[in-house]
């Protein structure tokens, strides 16, 4: 069997409803915890997350603006965090790479993340974002996360 599916397997440090719960009422003036994005699956060191599409994530062409893709994909890793080290809301994005590989159709956004590497202080992980009912990747995006000392 394969990490990435050993991982998949092993149970989450926050379920899915307990995510969504914690983030609406940790960050209540944020549109993403409670339903710009919408938190699909989770398991331990990774997530998949919707991110519905409408009139204000497209950009002139009809397509997925590429501010809308990093934020997707930035929440999405930082559920793999929280997925894997439990509530820790002040872990934080210290880098974040995105190749746009694909023009995004104007479909909702399916962005997958899994962690890499999780250590004490950082989690270095991916984020694949595939627009709904396509299995090409429209962007790939690497990130490292801060995790503070507990």
């Amino acid at each position: 069997m394969s990490d990435k599916n050993m991982a998949e397997m092993a149970a989450p440090k926050l379920t899915r409803k307990e995510l969504i719960d914690l983030l609406a009422a940790e960050f209540p003036e944020a549109a993403h915890a409670v339903g710009a994005y919408e938190i699909e699956k989770v398991w331990h060191g990774g997530c998949l997350v919707r991110r519905p599409c409408n009139e204000c994530a497209l950009r002139p062409g009809g397509t997925i603006s590429g501010p809308v893709m990093m934020a997707v994909a930035d929440f999405t890793m930082y559920v793999a965090v929280l997925s894997a080290v439990g509530w820790v809301p002040l872990a934080v994005t210290t880098n974040l790479n995105i190749n746009f590989l694909k023009k995004p159709g104007a479909r909702d956004l399916l962005a997958e993340a899994r962690l890499i590497k999780l250590g004490k202080r950082l989690a270095v992980g991916e984020v694949a974002l595939r627009s709904d009912g396509d299995d090409e990747l429209v962007a790939h995006v690497t990130s490292t996360y801060s995790i503070p000392p507990q």
